[in-house]
């Protein structure tokens, strides 16, 4: 999918877990100045050894300082990790590619901007093999739906909207998609750094070989998508063969509805509201996903939510701008869930259009 609105992407690491086992509880009779043993962790994979990085990252202090945290916080073996990090290739296009973005990240949306964006997600490819991974993953879908309270055409419309289910995934490493952003991109080095810590607990937890998987040249992994963060917080083995595996579409169903749900999805509640009548030139209420309003707030501005809105939660603008005309409407939490996956209000639409287009499609057949 077009990547340009990933910047806004903002994923919040809660908890590691299989990092350490706890050492067991002490006999009463052992002499309490005996240290406890060191903590257990698990293998990393891969013939990896070096003394020192060699190749495209030779020489950088900050990647040598990364490692020392992760040998010291993390007990990964140093010469290990210098192995790993000298077959790490920097991808120049990715810094291009970036750093022609930020300049247009900035401004409101201009003309036409909705209907381009749309167009990219609006067609039968999207939309039929929507319908025929439902028809194929239709047990998976239910299940979700039942544990976690998503309904299937909202899974289904991040997947399309991500990787078209699964038709394209990326083909850049990951090793090498985060080491270049960490260590080269200056912008957002911070967060891409924390999400290689996040990669190299994820590959070990998982028993992958770190420099093996290939998602987008952000980092981003599976079906759906997910940054190295995102996977260790809501991954789940959804298929129970005892592994995370996000390019597995039972795994990647699984995932994607827990993502929503722990984000406060309301099942049965509203997505979006269409808005009557123009809205008042004079207007205080601002679109977008920073402005939250309740519903006084916007009746007193002339805004009026078509249907029965009894909405006691906040509630945003959302503005779409087609070639020949602006389109407003309101989007409830279930809008704003959607967001924490992509923080971008045409991100959000997309899911949400593919998401009925697709469940249309489907309970035709």
């Amino acid at each position: 999918m077009n990547r340009s609105t990933l910047l806004g992407i903002a994923l919040i690491t809660l908890f590691i877990s299989g990092c350490a086992n706890q050492s067991p509880q002490q006999p009463s009779n052992l002499n309490l100045a005996t240290p406890n043993p060191a903590p257990s962790y698990p293998n990393s994979v891969g013939a990896y050894r070096a003394e020192q990085i060699t190749g495209d990252y030779a020489n950088y202090t900050a990647l040598n300082q990364f490692i020392e945290h992760m040998v010291k916080d993390h007990g990964f073996d140093r010469q290990y990790l210098l192995g790993l990090f000298s077959n790490a290739k920097r991808k120049q296009w990715t810094l291009n590619y970036l750093n022609n973005s930020d300049k247009t990240l900035k401004g409101k949306p201009g003309k036409g901007s909705w209907t381009k964006y749309r167009s990219q997600f609006m067609d039968d490819r999207h939309i039929n093999t929507g319908v025929i991974f439902w028809q194929q993953h239709q047990q998976s879908l239910e299940k979700a739906s039942l544990q976690y309270g998503v309904p299937p055409e909202y899974i289904l419309g991040i997947m399309a909207v991500e990787t078209t289910f699964g038709g394209f995934v990326g083909n850049h490493r990951v090793l090498d998609a985060l080491t270049t952003l960490s260590f080269d991109y200056a912008r957002r080095g911070d967060y891409f750094r924390t999400e290689l810590e996040k990669f190299l607990l994820m590959t070990r937890n998982e028993a992958l070989d770190p420099a093996k998987p290939v998602g987008s040249f952000a980092g981003a992994m599976g079906l759906g998508q997910f940054m190295p963060s995102s996977f260790l917080n809501w991954a789940v083995d959804f298929n129970n063969d005892g592994r995370r595996d996000l390019w597995n579409p039972d795994d990647a169903i699984g995932s994607i509805a827990r993502y929503f749900a722990d984000h406060g999805w309301q099942n049965g509640q509203p997505v979006v509201s269409a808005t009557k009548g123009p809205l008042p030139a004079s207007s205080p209420i601002e679109p977008g996903l920073d402005h939250p309003y309740d519903l006084q707030n916007l009746r007193q501005a002339g805004i009026e939510i078509a249907g029965d809105c009894r909405c006691d939660y906040p509630l945003r603008l959302l503005l779409l701008r087609h070639d020949k005309h602006d389109q407003y409407l309101i989007g409830h939490p279930n809008f704003y869930v959607i967001t924490r996956y992509n923080q971008s209000t045409h991100y959000a639409m997309a899911v949400h259009e593919l998401a009925q287009l697709i469940k249309s499609r489907y309970t035709a057949f």
